[in-house]
Parts: structure tokens; sequence; C-alpha cells
């Protein structure tokens, strides 16, 4: 494994700086929005971040909890900690926010062992020649039908590639492809490259399955014209069919690793699955301590809060949560059983040995410090900074947070990029200092959003000259940063 950044993983998806208790309001505290440590976010100061924003926010509670939950409670737990000088590198800490993401490391390599003693011929001649792996090679000449041919037009088009037929050889094949074919790959010699038989329609895969090597085929008629196929050689096949050939490979022999374990895995699903995995694909972090049974299988079970860490974990995270909210609960069903299998699997690399190696480990640990500081610093909350302006640790909290605010009018005001902040980290805040958002809060805040975005828009409308003619300078819609916490859908 390269020693980069294993941290770099996390922010290829989105930041889901998640906190607890979402659906519980503050009974005693009606006028705040959510809290992080000591500090709270009001409704007012909520309402007006997005009702004043100049980047065109969107006002809805979508980017409200966002807003909220992705970035201003993440940033006052860094700004707290910045201030008490806690520099939140625990190595057990670290280590448990990051396992899901060891993990995938660990099953990667526990798949390639299992390619390698579960060989597969898909890569010599032999196999080239019998079709054993599935892969083909061709060249064609395409004599086109036109749009909405007639049965008079289709033969035009049959009598002229008839007469070409014959004409053809192994040796003009190219040429006659880039006279006479009609399609993209006339200028390649009609080279189709390697390709599985079932990637063609089926009249032209069935044809060329009947070739052997070199053979030209009499004209085959398709949905798309007359073809004259050629499977090519070996010699012309061999160096891409070597390339596709090793990755087939691979594929089949998990594959059929997969499919045995399944058989003796007999993973079961909770009837609520697919509901309950919808729920956590709307904030994984709110559940990662959720036992609730997800699925059941030989030697184990699938708990929401394990599946909550794996789904923060996967790269593209963001996605896959908006796909997991929109899916059929079919498909859902369907992950749920692959993130049951990953468990199982999970144990076959235990019983393997598989680990990650001890540097790895190390280098994981320097990275999230690094991290931590590179945070710090784009806060404007780096310990030395606050220790140089404040003297006592109350102070220098206060501090942190004025700073954090003052990041979130930056950001709020396009001067300032919001900033990801890896899944691992937000883990590690998340369990070691208290967090929350009152849902209740976070209505009241869009309302106020809501009457202060249409003050604006009504005093903007008023001070506009009479045209008939749109005036520039209307709000464009906020583009996501790259990196930034994640869209909802």
């Amino acid at each position: 494994m390269k020693h980069a950044s294993l941290l770099v993983l996390a922010l290829s998806g989105s930041t889901l700086a998640a906190c607890e208790g979402l659906s519980q309001a503050f009974t005693a505290h009606v006028d705040v929005a959510a809290k992080a440590g000591s500090q709270e976010l009001s409704v007012v100061r909520l309402g007006d971040l997005i009702g004043k924003s100049k980047i065109g926010l969107p006002v809805n509670r979508e980017v409200a909890t966002l807003v909220a939950r992705d970035l201003w409670i993440p940033y006052q737990l860094l700004g707290l900690a910045a201030g008490r000088n806690d520099s939140l590198n625990d190595p057990k800490a670290i280590d448990s926010a990051t396992a899901a993401m060891l993990e995938n490391t660990r099953l990667q390599r526990f798949m390639e062992q299992v390619a390698t003693k579960m060989p597969v011929d898909s890569g010599s001649e032999t196999a080239y020649t019998s079709g054993a792996g599935d892969l083909y090679s061709a060249r064609h000449i395409l004599f086109k039908f036109p749009d909405n041919a007639t049965p008079a037009a289709k033969d035009s088009v049959r009598k002229a590639a008839a007469a070409v037929r014959p004409q053809v050889t192994d040796a003009n094949f190219a040429d006659m492809a880039k006279k006479y074919s009609k399609d993209a790959s006339a200028q390649k010699g009609g080279d189709l490259g390697v390709f599985p038989r079932g990637m063609m329609v089926k009249p032209f895969s069935d044809a060329l399955a009947k070739l052997k090597p070199g053979e030209i085929s009499p004209l085959v008629e398709t949905q798309f014209g007359y073809h004259i196929i050629q499977r090519n050689t070996w010699t012309r096949a061999k160096p891409e069919f070597l390339v596709q050939a090793s990755g087939r490979s691979r594929q089949v022999a998990e594959s059929t690793y997969i499919a045995q374990m399944q058989a003796n895995a007999k993973i079961t699903l909770a009837k609520d699955a697919a509901t309950s995995v919808k729920e956590i694909a709307k904030d994984p972090l709110a559940k990662r301590g959720d036992t609730h049974v997800i699925a059941t299988y030989n030697g184990g079970t699938l708990t929401a809060g394990r599946l909550a860490l794996v789904m923060a974990a996967s790269p593209q995270s963001g996605r896959l949560m908006q796909q997991i909210q929109s899916a059929p609960d079919s498909l859902v069903g369907i992950y749920a059983t692959n993130m049951a299998q990953r468990d199982v699997l999970l144990r076959r690399a235990d019983s393997a040995k598989v680990v990650v190696k001890p540097e790895e480990i190390n280098q994981l640990h320097t990275d999230f410090a690094q991290a931590v500081a590179q945070s710090w610093t784009a806060l404007g909350v780096d310990p030395k900074s606050l220790v140089d302006s404040a003297k006592t640790p109350d102070a220098r909290e206060r501090l942190a947070a004025a700073r954090v605010e003052a990041y979130m009018d930056r950001v709020m005001n396009g001067q300032a990029q919001p900033l990801p902040i890896p899944v691992p980290l937000v883990i590690v805040l998340l369990n070691k200092y208290e967090a929350k958002v009152n849902a209740a809060g976070i209505d009241r805040a869009v309302e106020r959003a809501t009457q202060l975005r249409a003050q604006a828009d009504s005093s903007r409308t008023a001070g506009q000259p009479k045209s008939a003619v749109p005036l520039p300078g209307a709000p464009q819609p906020m583009q996501a940063p790259k990196g930034a916490a994640p869209a909802r859908p």
C-alpha cells in the first residue's frame, strides 16, 4: 500500500459531520438550533447566516441542517479542542474512527489472495481460440441501413455488401473497411478490439462465435445493416486480450468465491432492512452507535451502527447516500446483503491473517495529526495563536469560538470555501465532545431566513429601474466546492 494518506480516501467522498440526538429538541432552549460543546448556535444566528448569505444559498430545511450539522458543529468542536490544547491524537480513538477504512484495505488484499488461489485460464491462446474466457476480438465492415429503411432499401444495401464480400481477404480487410464501412471503426480498419461476447447484438455475436481466428464470415444481418466480420488472429488480438483477460480472470475467481461464501453464510435480512438502511443514509454518523440489526449470518450480525460507519467511509459516500435514499427497496436490500457479505469476508480475512502493516498504521496516525493541524490553521484557531492572544483557558475557548464564527461569516459571504473535515476526524470529535441539533430550532431558523431573503429580494427589486431586459448580477445557485460538505437531495 502506498504511503498516500488514507485520510485522503475519506475526502474522496464528502464530509459527514453528523451529530447525536438529531431528532431530539432542546426542551429548555427553544431558541437554539445546535450546540457544540459549550457553544450554542442560536436560531437568529443560523437564520442570518442563511438568509443574508451572498452566495445564493437556497433557503430550506436541508440547507439549514447542513450548515448547522456539517459545518458549524465540526468547526466549533475543532475550536474547542484547540482552545483546550487537545491534540485529539489518541491512538485508540483514531484506530476506532478509521476502522472501516482499514477494513477496506484488508478486504482488497484478501480478495487479491483469493484471485491468486483460484486461477482461471482466460489469458492463453487456447482460451482465446476456444472462447472459454468469453472474450472475443474482431473487425468488421458495416454496410449500414439508412434511417427508416424500407425493405427495398435494405435489399439494396444487401446487394452492395454481397458485391464486395468476394473481394475481402485477410490481407486487404483493413483497407476495405476504410473504404466501405459506415461506422466509427472504419478509420481503424474496422477493428473493434477485444470485448465480451454479450456486448454485441445477438446475430453479430452468434456469427462471430462460429468463426475460427482469422476466418471471415459471410454477410451477417443485424438491425444496423449487413456486416462482414473477421475474427482476429491470436497474434493480432493478443496484447489487448491479455490485459482484459487478466482482469476478467480475477472477476471470475472473486465471483466464484463469493458465490460459495454466500451459500455458506446464509445471510438473512431483517424485515425492515430497506427502511433502516434508508434512514441510516440520511445521516450515517448519527447512527454510529445504533444496535438495531439489519441482517444476520452464520456467526454474526450486521447492525445499523456498523453499517453507518462503513457507509461513511465509502468512496464517494455523499453520492452513495443520495442513491440509497432514492433507490427502490429491492436494490437497497441488495446493498444491505452486500454489506453483510463484507463482514463475512472480513472474518475470513482474519482467519487468513490479512492485516494492515504497523508502518501503515503509524503513517495513518501521522496523517491524522496533520489533518488536525491543517484544519486548525484554516479556521484560524491554531493553539499557539490562541495562547499568544488569550491568557486563560476559558478566554482561549471563547476566542476560538469567535474565530470560527468569523470563518462561517466568510464562507456565507463567498470570501472563503467551506473547509472539508475528514470523516475520521469528525468521528473522533463527536465521540469526545457533546454535539446536538435541535430540529425545532432548525425550522425556526428557516422561517427567519425566509423572511430575511424575502425582504432583501423586495428591497433589491424596488431599487432597480423598470426594464424589459433582465438585469445582470442576480444571485446564482451555490456550487458545492470540491470536497465540501455533502449536498442533500
